[in-house]
């Protein structure tokens, strides 16, 4: 009995070694999360604009009845976010595209200097200071961007920066998007 107890944690550390590094192993990509608001209505919210940011902000209601829309959740803070943004604004001037923001867990000094450097190709932006729309919404990490009906219906959501390969995958997803309006 008693080298049964000695042997106990020894065993324990084996199996928690193993599960370790089973999830630390390839193949299992976190960004490949389903989000659960696919093909269901976008979430209640409604947020500020950003103060000194002379865009108004982000509701529900700012969503429904404007055409194909994308929700690009971003933040000052995030590198991948400032990779992805001249991606965003030219796909926004050369395929006529509307696209809001909604600005993660960021103070309004630094994304308002951040929209200042970089531009701003937001038609509206919601500051969610606190995270909870970033909750509602499902987020997981910024950048994401979702791709919103006309009526209001999530119909695609993009984990990650829209550069390199997921330049095309979202593109891809995009068009298949705007096929079904």
């Amino acid at each position: 009995m008693k080298r049964l107890l000695f042997a106990a944690p020894f065993v324990l550390a084996l199996i928690i070694g193993g599960f370790s590094l089973w999830g630390l192993s390839g193949g299992r990509d976190p960004s490949s999360i389903p989000s659960a608001l696919i093909s269901q209505p976008i979430p209640d919210f409604a947020l500020d604009p950003i103060e000194g940011v002379d865009t108004p902000g982000l509701s529900t209601e700012d969503l429904k009845g404007q055409g194909l829309t994308l929700v690009n959740v971003f933040a000052s803070w995030c590198g991948p976010c400032r990779a992805e943004h001249p991606i965003l604004t030219r796909m926004s001037e050369q395929q006529n595209l509307r696209i809001v923001g909604l600005n993660y867990k960021d103070t309004p000094e630094n994304a308002a200097a951040w929209l200042e450097e970089l531009g701003n190709p937001y038609e509206r932006i919601g500051a969610d200071v606190t995270g909870r729309a970033g909750i509602d919404w499902g987020v997981t990490g910024v950048p994401e961007t979702f791709i919103i009906s006309n009526d209001g219906i999530v119909l695609h959501r993009f984990p990650g920066p829209v550069v390199g390969d997921g330049q095309r995958r979202f593109q891809e997803a995009l068009d298949a998007a705007k096929a079904a309006q």
